[in-house]
């Protein structure tokens, strides 16, 4: 059992949907960004997704490939990321922490290395968007091996003959992409993802989470409604990126997780 597993059990008895809120490690800058993400917590968030800035994202919108940028721009790096959990881990040991990226820098730091060292930070899972499910021996495998869950995405257009093979080495819970494009490219529905929420869960007894598209508390409470609950990335890192106040960002926060969490 992982913090995640334990996390969706206390919110299964709580009968309560799930909140995840993404971030951009370093952005605008670690001493920001770290206290963003030390407030997320007391915000109503369940689950933190801590990005990893790469030079080339390929699934990201504007706003997140602009909060990597920055976070590269001030000399961001997988040491800071990792460091940030550790510093952010002092306060909470109970706070499960995804880390979402690429997987170029996971491999040029080599596999091994980066696994002991994301499990002693404190590190809980990965979204690795750029691994498929055949290369799963190369760092999926070996990340269940070392105690952290491997969240695979499902899109719109994983159809039934794709799914299965999507599902096979997934743990932690299933992240449903709920349109098709990059972060920030349109609204989710809660009628189009209700059915395709229901078909993953068909095949797998994991939670299923629904990102992409979520701006606002009545698009969270309704999206988290036909699902196990919603990831919000975009809304929040476009204000961190106008320089809004940590207070102010976290207010946001606040009023999306309660969306959330109302379904």
């Amino acid at each position: 059992m992982t913090r995640i597993d334990d996390t969706f059990a206390r919110l299964k008895r709580e009968g309560k949907k799930a909140f995840v809120s993404y971030i951009m490690g370093g952005d605008p800058d670690v001493a920001t960004s770290l206290a963003v993400m030390k407030g997320l917590p007391a915000a109503g968030v369940d689950i933190i997704e801590l990005g990893m800035p790469f030079t080339d994202p390929m699934a990201d919108g504007p706003t997140i490939q602009l909060a990597g940028q920055r976070a590269l721009d001030k000399g961001m790096t997988m040491d800071a990321v990792l460091e940030m959990v550790r510093a952010f881990r002092a306060g909470d040991a109970t706070t499960p922490i995804v880390l979402m990226g690429y997987y170029n820098p996971i491999y040029s730091r080599g596999v091994e290395r980066f696994l002991t060292e994301a499990k002693e930070a404190g590190i809980d899972g990965l979204i690795v968007v750029d691994l498929p499910p055949e290369e799963d021996d190369e760092l999926c495998i070996p990340a269940q091996k070392a105690g952290i869950n491997f969240i695979r995405l499902a899109t719109p257009t994983t159809d039934a003959k794709r799914l299965p093979k999507v599902l096979q080495n997934t743990s932690g819970f299933v992240y449903y992409v709920s349109i098709t494009g990059i972060t920030g490219a349109g609204a989710a529905q809660a009628g189009d993802v209700a059915p395709e929420v229901a078909r993953i869960k068909a095949a797998t007894d994991l939670p299923v989470i629904v990102g992409f598209g979520i701006t606002t508390p009545d698009q969270a409470r309704a999206i988290a409604g036909v699902a196990d609950g919603c990831v919000v990335g975009s809304a929040i890192v476009k204000d961190i990126g106008a320089g809004k106040p940590v207070a102010e960002v976290l207010a946001n926060v606040a009023a999306l997780a309660g969306g959330a969490h109302a379904a």
